[in-house]
């Protein structure tokens, strides 16, 4: 199996036999997850520098030039979208080939410290964006403020449409998401879905900020790759939704829009 179907296999199993997830301590908000996401990995043996904050993606390989980005997501709730903190997503990255490892668990867990990964998603990161080139950097300036020595920071934050967003099909099991030329070697992987993402005509290119109006321009250049289909497959174990049918959402344009300064989930 290549690693994404290993890991793939291994998280599904794990939901599927009752694996919990284990809340360490009632203020974990963010590792609960990731650390469900990490025993999977050391199932499958797999060897991998640790994670930090800031560092993209979560897990990096040390053997194999793959990358695994985790995201938990409380259901019911906002799962639409997620804030990416200060970098876009993308299927390749630093040399690794990048993955992500979307999951819900239940939204209502108070006095709870175990409980279950509702759905999951792995997907290649090129279905949520398939532009390698964008080098993420936050910048700053000084002369701010009355006095003229209040720094502002452009610190950047990425709303990103979630794979339970763009596709329908996916509630309640585990979904496989590939490119269409990487055919899964697993006999058991069960094709349940074609999914077809298409570049827009025009990309932004830049944006101004006005800080006397608070108002923000964008401008845009045309995408020299405009129109271009990327074909993804979506896949599961046979016998787990193999006959639920993976489709792309026909309302994917209207995204809710975030406008806090919510962290990573």
């Amino acid at each position: 199996m290549t690693i994404s179907e290993q890991v793939f296999v291994e998280c599904d199993d794990a939901r599927n036999n009752g694996t919990l997830i284990k809340r360490v301590s009632s203020s974990d908000k963010e590792f609960h997850y990731q650390n469900w996401v990490r025993d999977r990995l050391d199932a499958c043996s797999l060897d991998y520098d640790e994670p930090g904050r800031n560092v993209y993606p979560d897990f990096r390989l040390v053997r194999h030039a793959v990358g695994f980005e985790v995201k938990g997501l409380a259901w019911p709730g906002r799962d639409a979208n997620y804030d990416a903190n200060s970098q876009v997503p993308t299927g390749w990255h630093n040399g690794r080939e990048v993955f992500y490892v979307f999951g819900r668990y239940p939204k209502d867990v108070r006095g709870m410290d175990e409980y279950p990964v509702t759905d999951l998603v792995v997907c290649h990161g090129d279905f949520l964006n398939a532009d390698h080139d964008y080098v993420h950097k936050n910048k700053s300036f000084r002369g701010f403020g009355s006095y003229g020595d209040v720094m502002v920071r452009d610190r950047k934050m990425y709303v990103v449409p979630t794979p339970f967003f763009l596709a329908s099909g996916t509630t309640g099991l585990s979904t496989l998401i590939v490119p269409a030329e990487q055919r899964p070697e697993d006999r058991r992987l069960v094709q349940v879905g074609e999914l077809v993402r298409v570049e827009v005509e025009q990309v932004v290119s830049s944006y101004e900020f006005n800080l006397e109006t608070n108002e923000m321009v964008i401008h845009y250049s045309e995408n020299p790759n405009a129109g271009k289909q990327h074909t993804f497959v979506a896949y599961r174990l046979q016998g787990r939704g193999d006959d639920k049918e993976v489709a792309m959402n026909s309302s994917t344009i209207a995204l809710p829009v975030e406008d806090d300064d919510g962290d990573d989930g």
